[in-house]
């Protein structure tokens, strides 16, 4: 029975830290080591809100970034940035604000990621608007954009029919966290110092 007492309290210490919502240390993320250069660009694909709330995450993370949820390829150029951070989600309401067709943003999506790639440039993936943020037209973008990835970080919620997981498969590291709040840590530890 003495055993079993100090056995009890060693498995309530993880449980207590993990299940309470507390942040993971590294090591409980698959993406082990740095590999993004700053400074970054962030930009939105699909043009939802959640892109601010992307930019608020990686200035409280004091990582060096200039946003542009509009940017178009070729203007790729004229920034010194050597990391393209995506936030994908769609929003018709955030297309029409920007006068861009669903269409246009998919061009622009396709040929942004394609000179970022062609200009060497690390491309991280965000989807953070949970489910919410799913559905015909954000999973336009997602399909699109994902596989483009070096390294993604989704909220669960917006993983619940595995379409991150798929496709990331093998291949690109894919980190699923609890809430956006969550998002910061992995998402600051992917960039070199």
């Amino acid at each position: 029975m003495k055993n079993a007492r100090r056995i009890i309290p060693i498995l309530l210490v993880p449980l207590l830290f993990f299940g309470g919502g507390a942040i993971l240390p590294l090591a409980a993320y698959n993406l082990k080591t740095a590999f993004a250069p700053q400074p970054a660009l962030l930009t939105s694909i699909g043009q939802s809100a959640d892109v601010e709330m992307a930019k608020t995450i990686m200035a409280r993370a004091k990582l060096n970034f200039t946003m542009d949820p509009t940017i178009k390829a070729q203007a790729l150029a004229s920034t010194n940035a050597k990391t393209l951070v995506i936030v994908i989600g769609g929003s018709s309401k955030g297309l029409g604000a920007a006068g861009i067709s669903a269409e246009a943003e998919l061009e622009r999506t396709k040929a942004l990621l394609a000179e970022a790639k062609k200009r060497g440039m690390k491309i991280i993936g965000l989807h953070i608007g949970g489910e919410a943020r799913r559905g015909e037209l954000s999973d336009r973008f997602i399909n699109e954009a994902v596989p483009s990835c070096d390294y993604f970080i989704v909220v669960e919620e917006g993983n619940k029919d595995g379409l991150f997981t798929k496709l990331c498969g093998n291949k690109i590291p894919l980190d699923i966290v609890q809430k956006i709040s969550q998002i910061g840590e992995p998402l600051a530890a992917a960039f070199l110092k």
